[in-house]
């Protein structure tokens, strides 16, 4: 996933009047899963994004990031709102973690001070409940398809940061690990030995030609959280509407086997992209 900033670096609310968000007809409760999408879908901080977005999903994305220049992490006044909200709606949250958070990092104070920013800010974002915490197992900096050029070292690595997340008091099923660019079985040992749950981002799958089936296939009794976006021009996070509708049917079959529960995520960043896809899902309405 990208930082939601780059998807609308030149909107504002006079070019997007979001009109669309309102007409969308709300899919909320229509499937035995949740359906939701990210924080990001009009150009504004996450509380009116929360706001707009309760009355047509289940559940939010809370995608929270920071750098040096920028930072939306929820102030606790902010957290507690959202835990309002959450009640109020009767909604749900998931988390995801900020995309510099390198748990494999080969600098030991750069991973160690990664550990701490996800103890920090699950901590901060306690009072929203949040379903479950998306994480990246990644080094944003290397370029793809591998997250590093020593895959041992990384793994070493991630190993510790993850026993260290536990060892505080993180449930293990509350981490969802991702599906990326790289082929998932590279953390296939440290998910399946430390009882992690996981992601299964199918935009990613589709984008890297991985075998959609194959993942579920393996990887479906651990999954609390499917990503699903489309992919336009070579670029993910976009709608579904071109999606096969065998792979979407697939998909919500999975969902619909009631044997956990789970949640759906458009992880899209804009209006027309979550009405197109809360449409194309109408056509698999129980």
């Amino acid at each position: 996933m990208r930082s939601p900033i780059l998807h609308y670096p030149d909107q504002s609310p006079a070019k997007t009047p979001w009109r669309m968000l309102a007409d969308c007809e709300s899919l909320r409760g229509s499937f035995p899963f949740r359906i939701g999408t990210s924080s990001y879908i009009i150009p504004a901080d996450i509380l009116p994004n929360v706001h707009a977005l309760a009355p047509v999903v289940d559940d939010i994305e809370l995608v929270v990031f920071e750098s040096a220049d920028i930072s939306n992490i929820p102030t606790p006044a902010v957290a507690d709102e959202l835990g309002r909200l959450r009640s109020l709606h009767a909604m749900s949250y998931t988390l995801h973690l900020p995309l510099d958070i390198e748990l494999g990092h080969s600098d030991e104070s750069y991973r160690r001070h990664s550990v701490v920013r996800c103890l920090q800010i699950i901590d901060r974002l306690k009072p929203a409940s949040p379903f479950a915490n998306v994480l990246h197992f990644s080094h944003p900096s290397f370029p793809q398809p591998l997250p590093t050029a020593d895959i041992p070292r990384w793994l070493t690595a991630l190993s510790r940061s993850v026993d260290e997340l536990l060892a505080a008091g993180v449930p293990s099923q509350s981490l969802c690990i991702e599906t990326l660019s790289y082929p998932f079985e590279l953390v296939g040992e440290i998910v399946e030995s430390r009882d992690l749950a996981v992601c299964l981002d199918i935009g990613h799958l589709l984008l890297k030609s991985y075998d959609v089936a194959a993942h579920f296939d393996r990887y479906w009794p651990r999954t609390r959280i499917v990503h699903l976006h489309g992919i336009r021009e070579g670029r993910d996070h976009r709608d579904i509407i071109d999606l096969e509708s065998d792979l979407l049917a697939m998909v919500i079959s999975h969902l619909c086997d009631n044997s956990r529960e789970r949640v759906l995520t458009l992880e899209l960043f804009n209006e027309e992209d979550l009405a197109l896809s809360l449409y194309k899902l109408k056509e698999f309405l129980p």
